[in-house]
């Protein structure tokens, strides 16, 4: 797989996307899911609401580089508490 520049935490963001997706998939056998209206007013469900949480995520990592720059420790921590709250309140 030389043809595209691997690195370790390239490597460690997909597989934690390829983690979730089996955690997704394991939780919706386990306890089917029931859609439910948050503050967005519209029915969600676990997968969406992890649709939001990433594509949301993304743009807050774009935001902090271009506002703060590279390291993205704290662009983690917002996401982490922005995808918390999405699960919550959405």
């Amino acid at each position: 797989m030389e043809w595209m520049a691997w690195t370790w935490p390239t490597a460690a963001f997909f597989c934690a996307i390829a983690a979730l997706l089996v955690l997704m998939t394991a939780l919706a056998i386990l306890r089917p899911e029931v859609p439910r209206v948050g503050i967005l007013r519209i029915e969600t469900t676990r997968g969406d609401r992890l649709f939001i949480s990433l594509l949301g995520s993304a743009f807050l990592c774009l935001a902090w580089l271009a506002v703060m720059g590279p390291p993205l420790w704290g662009a983690l921590a917002l996401c982490l508490i922005y995808a918390a709250a999405v699960f919550r309140w959405v």
